[in-house]
């Protein structure tokens, strides 16, 4: 069964969303989701040729991502994103398991976020909060009360949940200005600090530099096509997207390049990989006086973003299963909207669930700890077989579809599915010390392997099933 309308006849079909979602809205939108805050620690890892592996990143994978994001939305403004568009270049099945790979990866992102709260709000609290993270009820309330308000942040409408999203990007564009802002401080302050705004070394090539570099891509600049799944919500999609991309794109850029020299330039032989940014302002501003407020300040807009993201993580996982009900590859129990606000109920309730139930078993079962664990570190792998479907659609896509975009997107997309590519192949290979690196590879693409083997044995069912 598939699907191969003119995408632009589609575009009107939005089922009874609101379209609460403006041009403003989507550029914090965009910055908070690609703007993570412990990759200028990766990639301060690589010394002074950080910013050399940045713009070859940019070049190689961001670019193409960016060209493909606003074309291929241009084309299919459709709720969904990149699941529609999989969907309607090759078919039903592919375009499940694109769905399947970003609701793997979702998840995964809202746990990891909702798992470590307890730890960053204990961090944020200084000796006070020391064994918050230890105490289980503590850190089990925590969790709960913060997925139980982006729930009924969902479940109220993006009219209402945009404002966390809104928050969460101003609060790290607010915070990675700070940062950026730091050596000057220093500078000024005649504080010893050897700090290069754009430095340039010759790359030191091998395993663990090819390895960061993967997962920066992935992991780091990924996500200007994530905002697409909620096009059915946003006002002029096929225009506003695109120009959500053009506006956020030289920022994002930015604030990664120049970020990471600020990281090396207070933190250099000691750089913490899980909280680069509160580390540099400590050591900047000091643990006393004003720069303490600052930093504590600083450290608390760090948790906005993160809960901002699990907001918008929830919000996308939800649509995907409500656009995969819609083309009637899940039960149809998904797509039901709730008549007042327009929100999709059931399937925001049951991501909430899941999520819950993921984070409960993670809590008691040290088995389940582990595939916890594998699963986060798998997610990037799952997000990039749904980049490399992306890239190839004005490859392969059907001849009708590829004569609506420019020749050159085939050149930038045959860039783009090959970063992607090795992205996907360094994966397996750890960025920071493990046990056994082979076991550790094994585990990453049987993990990967397993969850697509499942959505294929669900795929099948579900269509022999539906069959008169």
């Amino acid at each position: 069964m598939s699907h191969k309308p003119h995408a632009r006849a589609s575009t009107s079909g939005t089922h009874g969303l609101r379209r609460s979602l403006s041009l403003f809205d989507l550029v914090l939108t965009q910055i908070l989701f690609v703007v993570g805050s412990g990759w200028v620690g990766y990639a301060a890892l690589l010394g002074r040729a950080q910013a050399v592996y940045w713009m070859t990143a940019m070049a190689v994978f961001y670019l193409p991502m960016a060209a493909s994001v606003v074309l291929l939305n241009r084309e299919m403004p459709l709720e969904g994103g990149l699941y529609s568009w999989a969907r309607i270049a090759f078919g039903d099945f592919v375009g499940f398991l694109v769905a399947w790979n970003l609701w793997v990866y979702s998840l995964g992102v809202a746990a990891v976020i909702l798992f470590s709260l307890p730890s960053e709000f204990g961090y944020l609290l200084g000796a006070s909060g020391a064994h918050l993270a230890e105490n289980s009820v503590a850190s089990s309330l925590i969790i709960l009360a913060v997925l139980v308000l982006l729930t009924i942040g969902s479940l109220l409408g993006l009219e209402f949940g945009k404002w966390f999203h809104n928050l969460g990007g101003a609060s790290i564009v607010t915070v990675f200005t700070l940062l950026i802002l730091l050596p000057v401080l220093a500078l000024l302050r005649h504080q010893p600090t050897h700090w290069e705004p754009l430095p340039f070394a010759i790359p030191v090539l091998s395993r663990h530099a090819f390895a960061t570099v993967g997962m920066m891509m992935i992991g780091g600049l990924a996500g200007l096509e994530y905002i697409a799944i909620l096009a059915g919500e946003t006002q002029a999609p096929a225009r506003t997207i695109g120009r959500s991309v053009q506006i956020a794109s030289p920022i994002i850029c930015l604030l990664f390049i120049l970020g990471t020299s600020s990281v090396l330039a207070f933190a250099r032989g000691a750089i913490n990989i899980i909280a680069p940014v509160p580390q540099t302002i400590r050591l900047a501003l000091g643990l006393s006086g004003w720069g303490n407020v600052v930093a504590i300040a600083a450290i608390a807009a760090l948790q906005l973003r993160l809960i901002g993201t699990a907001s918008l993580v929830l919000t996308g996982a939800s649509r995907l299963a409500l656009t995969a009900g819609w083309h009637h590859l899940l039960p149809g129990w998904f797509t039901r909207l709730e008549p007042r606000r327009g929100t999709p109920v059931n399937a925001i309730v049951f991501t909430s669930l899941l999520v819950a139930a993921i984070l409960l078993a993670a809590s008691v079962n040290t088995r389940i700890q582990e595939a916890f664990q594998l699963m986060i570190v798998a997610s990037v792998a799952h997000y990039a077989l749904a980049y490399m479907a992306m890239f190839a659609i004005p490859l392969a896509a059907s001849a009708a579809l590829r004569s609506h975009f420019p020749r050159w997107l085939c050149i930038s997309s045959t860039i783009g599915f090959a970063a992607t590519l090795f992205s996907l192949m360094v994966s397996v290979f750890p960025v920071v010390p493990v046990a056994s690196p082979l076991a550790y590879a094994v585990k990453i693409m049987a993990f990967t392997g397993a969850t697509n083997l499942i959505a294929t044995v669900f795929y099948r069912v579900r269509t022999c099933t539906a069959m008169p």
